[in-house]
């Protein structure tokens, strides 16, 4: 298991062996209003950390708006102009997000750095395959992971020589393999909180599948501390989304659902039902396994490990607790029966 350095953001302790679900918001900044009510929207939704860029040093009035609002950690992201940081440092964010490397010279970096330890913020280095510097894709003539690693270790040192070693890294790149093979390469090198992403992973049907690869397979190395889910779609889906990924890797809290694939013996709508009971559980916070299955002939058995179960077919159900079946019921009180049985585990 990585031994990794912990590190305060807000209220919260990544590197503690927790996996945090973070997002970001979509709306400029300077809409003060709307951004505030889509990023109490994501704390509802289960965002335990929220990211805002803050293009402007005026747009360092946001920080403060949702620092009332919320009572989740916020991050700004932050390009080019280190007084943007130091403005957002002022207004209470939680965590600064930059790339030391383009904030300007070594006493920008350590103005920043300076700000950051003595009001107890973190810097998130965040690194990407499309803005490597020049003289790392002339070395090694691509986005390599040796030279995103790089990359990160360059910046890391510029911290470190502020006296500054409060840090987080993130390390992505559009392209599953390489973003996978960059973050196992880190994880050897550094014992910082990493932050996991698949950067640009495009629409919600294929961004999913590619954050599910390149974040669950490193999370399955005992890879991680905080995760990203990249959508082009609204941010909610991406908490759904980082969320369904940790209940598959098994780190996950709340109730997860497991279902069949449909056969010819299935005599009831399953997807549709299926897709029901997935959405009743999304606010569930039981640790729970639940079944839908689409015959009662191998349900049960099949699904025996779940802690609740349906089967359906024929007009009725039947609900099942650990393959051991409880009672029949008409087919139009599955939904309502099931709840039941979840809000008495």
């Amino acid at each position: 298991m990585r031994t990794v350095k912990t590190v305060k953001v807000g209220n919260l302790t990544l590197g503690d062996g927790k996996i945090y679900v973070q997002s970001m918001l979509n709306i400029p900044a300077e809409n003060i209003e709307k951004s505030v009510e889509q990023a109490v929207k994501l704390e509802q939704a289960g965002c335990e950390l929220i990211r805002a860029a803050v293009p402007r040093i005026e747009d360092a009035l946001l920080i403060t708006a949702l620092k009332k609002a919320v009572s989740v950690p916020i991050v700004a992201d932050i390009h080019f102009d280190y007084k943007i940081a130091l403005a957002c440092v002022d207004a209470g964010v939680n965590k600064v997000r930059i790339n030391p490397g383009n904030i300007g010279g070594a006493d920008k970096v350590k103005a920043v750095a300076d700000a950051c330890r003595k009001n107890g913020v973190p810097i998130r280095i965040g690194v990407n395959s499309g803005s490597l510097e020049r003289e790392l894709l002339e070395k090694y003539g691509s986005p390599t992971p040796e030279a995103l690693v790089e990359s990160a270790l360059g910046h890391v040192k510029l911290l470190n020589d502020c006296d500054f070693d409060d840090i987080v890294i993130s390390i992505k790149s559009s392209d599953v393999r390489l973003t996978i093979a960059a973050y196992r390469l880190l994880s050897q090198k550094a014992d910082y909180p990493l932050h996991l992403g698949v950067t640009e992973a495009g629409t919600e049907h294929m961004g999913v599948l590619k954050s599910a690869v390149g974040i669950g397979s490193l999370l399955c190395d005992g890879i991680g501390d905080t995760i990203r889910v990249s959508l082009t779609a609204d941010p909610i889906r991406e908490v759904y989304a980082a969320k369904d990924i940790l209940k598959a890797c098994g780190m996950g809290g709340g109730a997860e659902i497991v279902s069949c694939p449909t056969c010819g013996r299935t005599k009831i709508d399953l997807i549709s039902l299926a897709n029901r009971v997935e959405e009743m559980l999304r606010d569930v916070d039981k640790p729970i396994k639940v079944a839908v299955m689409g015959c009662a002939v191998n349900g049960p058995g099949e699904a025996r490990e779940a802690d609740i179960g349906i089967a359906g077919g024929n007009g009725e159900g039947i609900i099942f607790r650990k393959g051991e079946i409880l009672r029949k019921v008409p087919e139009n009180m599955i939904l309502d029966e099931l709840k039941k049985e979840i809000e008495m585990f």
